[in-house]
């Protein structure tokens, strides 16, 4: 790369044309993209905690308590207390929200058929796929359901 000027751009103005494109798509299921990807990451989860989910995006637990108000109150999501640590809040799907996903789902792959269509499938294959890495070189990572602890098999002796 033997450019002069700052390349960036192009990445955060593409960027933020596609996340306008999608908040329009979303507009009538009337969810912003930031409660898409949460409704998205709990659904991937399953129940999961409140505290981490913040963590996990890099928002502000008051940020994230804001958010999370929203989808209860119009029946996104639950939220509970973790009986096993009383200042923890445990969020999961209600029916609305599985269904809400499927919906945000085909937004999503309608958003993957606009960047196929715009630039063809070779470049938006180059895209995705550093756009994946450029997201694991900068810390970020899909949501994923948690690791299920393992079974302590039981000790035999002879």
């Amino acid at each position: 790369m033997t450019q002069n000027s700052p390349q960036f751009h192009l990445l955060l103005h593409a960027s933020h044309l596609l996340e306008e494109r999608l908040r329009n798509t979303l507009s009538r299921l009337e969810v912003p993209p930031a409660q898409a990807r949460m409704i998205d990451a709990i659904s991937k989860a399953g129940e999961c905690s409140q505290g981490a989910l913040a963590r996990e995006f890099h928002i502000s637990p008051a940020s994230m308590s804001s958010m999370t108000r929203r989808l209860v109150a119009n029946g996104t999501i639950t939220r509970r207390e973790d009986l096993s640590d009383a200042r923890n809040k445990l969020l999961s799907l209600t029916p609305r929200g599985r269904a809400l996903m499927k919906e945000i789902s085909l937004a999503w792959q309608s958003m993957d058929a606009l960047i196929v269509n715009a630039v063809g499938e070779q470049t938006a294959d180059a895209l995705f796929n550093g756009g994946k890495a450029l997201r694991d070189a900068l810390g970020g990572r899909a949501p994923a359901r948690p690791a299920k602890p393992e079974i302590e098999k039981p000790v035999q002796t002879l």
